[in-house]
């Protein structure tokens, strides 16, 4: 376990750690002078009969009582600002690195496991890093302190003592090592859970759910994975239960034995019963940070487990960044070229792009079209660097895209994805996402080129009203638009369109498809063709297949080679002409992905 990197989180608060020490050091100091006391009322203020004496010490007594819960009160704010400030630097350490990872992890991973290793392994961290250091710290100084005093006192006495303290120490390894195993065990299966309710419990998931009448099933599904959780924090609570047993009798068994032996002291007048009762006082004050340090140590090793989970994901590599000496690219022409590309998703597999080549001139609107898992998707997220060719390079305008900053190069791109995607919270807040610093008159004059703002003045909350979660209080059409006029308040010089228009009625596609004329005009436009009048639209079409460009050209061109694109557009003319739409599209829609195929 790497001990070191975990200390590294508590360097930035070496200040308060040297308060936490000082102040563990004096109430231990306090905690010294009690038994004392009390062996001066025994020794010396009962038998003298010294009212005066016994009133001093007795005072003494209450007021190191005091003064020790004084110290304990400034040492616990001391704690909990050092694990506080600990836990609320692991989550950010935890978000910046996930907002950094390339967009694969999140295509791989649930997002319930990702969400209980931000919140489940981090919160359940915060006993250790608030308690568990200064409690080792304070335990240590106590042992020390407390052992020199015994033997001060009586080295016999003190040489006794510290014989059985092996028996405290031993067994922790083992029982450590227990507690590692099954508390790792424990947060995967709490990961499992949370990612079930998770999935199960958005409004995507229960609305499958409940439409395909599955709530009895889930609900069974989720006993049995909160049956195994319960289990697993069974197991964890009862480890090493034998041992801290053997901890009480060991420290029960202790005093006895002084009591024992200091008797025998006190009867042949070589030892005060004073002292006696002092000695045992401090056994005390051995015994229980002794035992707390064992405690401590099979804690700290379930705690290694939350670590371990914790770097799990921070030693992840970020496999898209920005290269030492990346450029900002500045206000771009908008040229696009792929050279040779070849891309797959994993090392091994399946070429998803085959030697792309391709050059998107500036300002030129260029369509997509090809069946569905023809790459077309994948394609257009090179672009901005969702993800980096395995084979050859992207450029822009010349610039090899990992040459550029990645912030630089996404204040130049604006994408509508295939699935909307809106935050819970006003449309206000989801327009302004794309540029926080609009005016109202840029934020109405967007959403009036996306053919919206007449819909949202009519909500009684306007442009203040929620959207619910993932914009469900809105039809697919609406969410369709707020995207669009998102993305056109960003006034991106590239423009990314997958699928954007799937979800619209031929109502609002009308007005839609009136709105993206002007916004394609004077930037480079890339569209993953939904539509026959945005193919018709395009400067040029690229037809891609089985990962490759096999055509590329305009409409004329492309019909007059007779090649797939002419195959599919005679089939879509066919239709037309026969009136009978296939399951409600044309041929062409439905084989080039266009009215709601899959990723491409």
């Amino acid at each position: 376990m790497p001990w070191g990197r975990i200390a590294g989180y508590f360097r930035p608060y070496a200040f308060l750690l040297a308060g936490v020490i000082g102040s563990i050091v004096l109430g231990s100091l306090l905690g010294l002078v009690q038994p004392l006391l009390i062996r001066g009322i025994i020794d010396r203020a009962i038998p003298q009969r010294n009212m005066v004496l016994l009133s001093e010490l007795t005072g003494l007594i209450v007021t190191t009582a005091l003064a020790s819960a004084a110290v304990g009160v400034l040492q616990g704010y001391l704690n909990a600002r050092i694990g506080q400030g600990v836990m609320f630097d692991l989550r950010n350490e935890m978000y910046r690195h996930l907002v950094r990872m390339p967009l694969q992890f999140f295509t791989n991973t649930k997002t319930g496991e990702i969400m209980s290793r931000v919140n489940n392994d981090v919160n359940s961290l915060q006993m250790v890093v608030s308690d568990t250091v200064a409690n080792s710290l304070r335990n240590v100084i106590s042992v020390v302190i407390t052992v020199a005093t015994m033997f001060a006192l009586n080295w016999q006495l003190a040489l006794l003592s510290l014989v059985i303290l092996p028996l405290f120490i031993v067994p922790t390894r083992r029982v450590g090592r227990m507690n590692y195993n099954l508390r790792k065990r424990s947060q995967e299966k709490l990961a499992d859970l949370s990612a079930l309710m998770q999935e199960t419990l958005g409004v995507s998931g229960i609305l499958l759910v409940k439409t395909f009448n599955k709530e009895p099933s889930e609900v069974e599904r989720f006993e049995a994975k909160n049956r195994e959780l319960m289990e697993a924090q069974m197991r964890q609570s009862l480890v090493g239960r034998w041992f801290f047993m053997m901890l009480t009798t060991i420290s029960t068994a202790g005093p006895a034995i002084i009591y024992w032996y200091g008797g025998r002291l006190v009867m042949g007048d070589a030892m005060t019963l004073g002292t006696v009762v002092a000695f045992t006082a401090y056994l005390g004050q051995l015994y229980g940070p002794v035992s707390a340090l064992a405690n401590i140590h099979v804690n700290v090793m379930g705690s290694a487990a939350l670590f371990s989970r914790l770097f799990e994901y921070l030693d992840k590599p970020v496999e898209i960044e920005d290269r030492p000496g990346a450029v900002d690219v500045g206000r771009v022409r908008g040229q696009i070229q792929f050279e040779n590309v070849y891309f797959r998703y994993r090392p091994g597999g399946e070429w998803v792009l085959r030697g792309i080549d391709l050059t998107i001139e500036p300002g030129q609107l260029v369509a997509l079209v090809g069946p569905s898992g023809a790459g077309k998707t994948t394609l257009s997220y090179l672009i901005p660097r969702l993800y980096d060719p395995e084979v050859g390079r992207v450029t822009l305008d010349g610039h090899d895209l990992r040459d550029v900053t990645l912030s630089s190069l996404h204040g130049q791109i604006g994408v509508v994805t295939q699935e909307t995607f809106l935050f819970h919270a006003s449309l206000r807040d989801n327009l302004l996402y794309a540029k926080p610093d609009a005016t109202e008159e840029e934020m109405e004059a967007a959403a009036k080129a996306a053919y919206i703002h007449d819909m949202i003045q009519g909500l009684p909350d306007g442009y203040d009203t929620l959207v619910g979660e993932r914009g469900y209080k809105l039809s697919g059409g609406e969410k369709q638009r707020i995207a669009l006029a998102r993305v056109i308040l960003k006034n991106p010089r590239i423009l990314i369109l997958d699928e954007a228009t799937s979800a619209l009625d031929s109502h609002s596609e009308r007005y839609i498809q009136a709105a993206l004329q002007p916004l394609f005009q004077g930037r480079t436009s890339i569209v993953i063709a939904h539509r026959l009048s945005t193919i018709l639209r395009a400067d040029q079409i690229v037809v891609i297949d089985g990962g490759r460009v096999v055509e590329k050209g305009t409409h004329r061109e492309l019909l007059a080679r007779g090649g797939l694109y002419a195959r599919l557009y005679a089939e879509q003319f066919a239709d037309q002409e026969a009136g009978q739409p296939v399951d409600g599209e044309s041929a062409l829609e439905r084989d080039l992905n266009v009215a709601g195929g899959g990723q491409g």
